[in-house]
């Protein structure tokens, strides 16, 4: 958001509240700023844009007279914009997680296919960036085991399919977010955060984890025949004894069966969305 300039960007002297008022007024319109989001103060704001109080006071002012800001006690504001904010029920975002070849994208698909939601897959998303980097880093582009890959690459690569997730939520979109997330959902403080930002953008979240079978899995990865998958196949014993196929979320969530004879995904993604949407 740019209730502050970007680094680099330090405002010249003379520079006039109507530029700040402007870059505010573009972030409460793109919905980076969330209606009843509470700004920074005049002198925080002074300091970040690199500007005297009179000006930042002159900015707030035109904001107010516009409606887009309510200016209260001791220097608070706030973000008033409702009638563009997302509808009362907020975005939804589902976000599923499972080991691979356990079926997630494809519970995915599905969901987005019922409700007509955008689906943020973290390997068509990410997958050409990091195959890219990994090659630049004098690794295999299909690596996804190595310290390089794991330190390097991967944290990188989920925070991008978060951002993604996020802007769609300040644009008062629904999305289906599918991606391992095995690291991230065993860890209560990343659920949190998590949480926190579909909660911030007065979104409702619905975390599902896909458990299947390995016998299923390993069908399923050998079929699509991915070379980033080379690792676990070659080493499968090994790779299947790291599983931990009873594994739940630290945070509330829903469990989808995709192991051999369960019911149909369509019909449990159906019940799935029926219940959520329904809250």
């Amino acid at each position: 958001m740019t209730t502050q300039p970007e680094p680099g960007d330090a405002l010249q002297r003379g520079t006039s509240a109507l530029v700040i008022a402007q870059a505010i007024r573009n972030d409460i319109q793109a919905g980076r700023l969330a209606h009843g989001r509470q700004l920074p103060g005049t002198r925080a704001l002074a300091e970040s844009w690199g500007t005297s109080v009179a000006t930042i006071n002159r900015a707030m002012s035109i904001l107010a007279e516009e409606g887009l800001v309510i200016n209260r006690a001791r220097s608070s504001r706030i973000v008033h914009n409702p009638e563009v904010s997302a509808d009362k029920t907020g975005s939804r975002v589902i976000l599923i997680g499972g080991y691979a070849g356990s079926g997630k994208t494809e519970l995915g698909r599905i969901i987005a296919r019922q409700a007509g939601w955008a689906i943020l897959d973290k390997d068509t998303t990410t997958r050409p960036v990091v195959e890219a980097a990994l090659e630049r880093l004098g690794q295999s582009p299909h690596d996804r085991e190595s310290e390089t890959y794991l330190t390097a690459i991967r944290p990188a690569e989920y925070e991008a399919l978060l951002a993604t997730m996020t802007e769609n939520l300040q644009c008062g979109s629904s999305v289906i977010v599918t991606a391992p997330f095995i690291m991230e959902l065993r860890e209560k403080a990343w659920c949190d955060r998590l949480a926190a930002t579909v909660a911030a953008y007065n979104g409702r979240l619905q975390v599902v984890w896909v458990r299947c079978d390995s016998e299923t899995m390993q069908m399923y990865i050998r079929r699509r025949g991915a070379a980033r998958d080379d690792y676990k196949i070659a080493n499968w014993a090994e790779y299947v004894s790291r599983l931990d196929l009873a594994f739940e979320p630290k945070i509330p969530h829903a469990i989808v069966d995709n192991s051999a004879g369960a019911r149909p995904l369509q019909d449990q993604a159906r019940e799935l969305l029926s219940k959520f949407t329904s809250l």
